[in-house]
């Protein structure tokens, strides 16, 4: 999960940069609506930050209680993943056995 999170998180500052880049490259560029876009562009930027910032706070909050649910009670979480397991499999094999795969 943690990859997954880093690579969001830099595929979103790459996004950051390329825009950054058009709002420098479009600020010599005279015109009500180059610079109504440029506006627009700006306030996407800010709202999108925020939206990364709140998306990566929730992702921590939850991988911090479920690392705390695992080691208060770890006979359970140890128990549940074997279960799913055997139901992922479970599913997965006869989903083989009726396509003939």
């Amino acid at each position: 999960m943690s990859n997954q999170i880093k690579t969001v998180e830099n595929e979103i500052n790459q996004l950051a940069e390329d825009a950054r880049a058009l709002m420098a490259a479009t600020a010599d560029v005279a015109g009500d609506k180059v610079g109504e876009a440029r506006k627009r562009l700006a306030a996407a930027l800010e709202s999108a930050r925020e939206f990364a910032g709140q998306v990566r706070a929730r992702a921590v909050a939850g991988a911090q209680v479920a690392d705390k649910a695992v080691h208060e009670h770890p006979y359970q979480a140890i128990a549940i993943g074997v279960g799913m397991g055997a139901l992922l499999g479970y599913l997965i094999s006869s989903r083989c056995a009726r396509s003939g795969k």
